[in-house]
Parts: structure tokens; sequence; C-alpha cells
């Protein structure tokens, strides 16, 4: 298993610590991530978790840039100043923080959503509405491509 695959509800207990599920600590395991890293998610009210792979990303494309730039200087701000790392402790518990609680919604449940490199922190009724949309947008996108495809030209 070496892909963030599927969806779980778990729990934030009252100290805010939240277990990650097994499959995900499987995969964190597999690939050596001995630091987790979030950042705010730019179009949803979500957090982006991974290994360092998730920093690397944004600092390739932060390479590729002028350092006096505009782009340079957002995504500096997007990667380091939107980010923290996530205290990941012996039992596989994160802690939900404000700074996570407060983009997310997040309260007593965490979605925790595969990403395939990543995962995501999902406020659980915000993730079902977005799976419920996303769905309705692929069923659409394959009707209308089935609908070309069968036309004549």
């Amino acid at each position: 298993m070496d892909r963030f695959l599927s969806n779980w509800v778990n729990n934030v207990d009252a100290k805010g610590r939240v277990s990650v599920p097994a499959a995900f600590r499987q995969v964190i395991a597999a690939r050596g991530i001995r630091e987790l890293f979030a950042m705010r998610s730019l179009g949803q009210p979500v957090m982006d978790v991974g290994g360092p792979d998730l920093l690397e990303r944004f600092e390739r494309q932060m390479d590729a840039t002028s350092p006096f730039s505009e782009a340079f200087q957002d995504l500096s701000v997007f990667a380091f100043g939107d980010g923290t790392y996530l205290k990941f402790d012996s039992e596989g518990r994160i802690t939900m923080t404000d700074f996570v609680r407060s983009h997310t919604g997040i309260t007593d449940q965490v979605a925790f959503v595969g990403a395939r490199d990543f995962f995501q922190l999902w406020e659980p009724s915000r993730f079902e509405a977005y799976r419920a949309e996303a769905r309705a947008r692929l069923l659409a996108a394959r009707g209308s491509v089935g609908a070309s495809a069968g036309s004549p030209e």
C-alpha cells in the first residue's frame, strides 16, 4: 500500500486529538514519513497533509520562478505561511489545532480523505456535500463526452 486511498470519519477527543486511519498510517510508515506537513487548500476549506514531498512540490515551482516575482512571493506565502507541521504521536494521533480548525470548520469529527500522494482533512458534512457535487460534475462530463463521441461529424 503506497497511496492514500479511501476515506474515514474519526472522532476528535477532548484534547483535540484524532487517530489517523490505520491504512494511512501504513502509507506514512512505508514512505518513511517522520513529519506531517499540513497546508490550507486553495479551493476548499480543507487541509492537505503529507510528508516532505508535499512541500517539495511547491519548492520546485518556486525554484522555476524568479525569486523577485510576485508569483514566487505568492507560492512562498501559500506553501510556508499557510502551512504547519502536525504533531504525530506514538499512538498515531494528530492534534486539530486552531490553525486547522479555523480553516476547515472541524469540531468533533474529521473526515480523512485520500488524495493519492497526500490526504486531506475535511469537516465531514462539507466533504459529503463536495463529494456529491464532484460526482454530479463527473456524471455531467461523462454525459457530454458520450454525446459528442456518438455525434456525427
